[in-house]
């Protein structure tokens, strides 16, 4: 389980670097971008944001914040709960999503992973991503 953490982290610096060399956006952002985009078009609560990027939503809140102010995502508050404020993609969020997909393929398709049995970390993602309450316990 350890190397498979230590892949996940080095695949992960480097799809950073690349988001970052030329795009301007952290693997995260794009993480936070990609959960927006498919909330579309009516913006996602940040709660539900959260869950879909394993992030606390104070987390979500203070990354959504710098992305806020160069105008890829649009903020609105609900007057009486913060968790259920909702966020959305602009325009140019989306146009820069796009582009940042395009970076993050190429990226993936330089990866050694023929043979890899990419079924089951998709089955693992799905479970680890389950309700507790909906998960397998032995």
């Amino acid at each position: 389980m350890l190397a498979l953490l230590d892949v996940a982290a080095r695949i992960e610096r480097r799809l950073d670097h690349h988001l970052s060399a030329t795009r301007g956006v952290s693997f995260s952002e794009y993480r936070l971008l990609k959960a927006l985009s498919e909330a579309r078009p009516h913006g996602a609560m940040r709660v539900a944001v959260a869950e879909a990027v394993a992030l606390t939503p104070s987390a979500v809140t203070r990354a959504l914040r710098p992305l806020e102010k160069i105008g890829l995502v649009t903020t609105e508050r609900h007057e009486r709960d913060a968790r259920r404020s909702m966020a959305a993609l602009t325009p140019a969020g989306a146009e820069l999503l796009g582009d940042a997909e395009r970076i993050v393929a190429d990226v993936l398709d330089t990866l050694p992973v023929k043979g890899l049995p990419v079924e089951t970390l998709a089955g693992l993602q799905r479970e680890l991503g389950a309700p507790r309450t909906a998960r397998r316990h032995p």
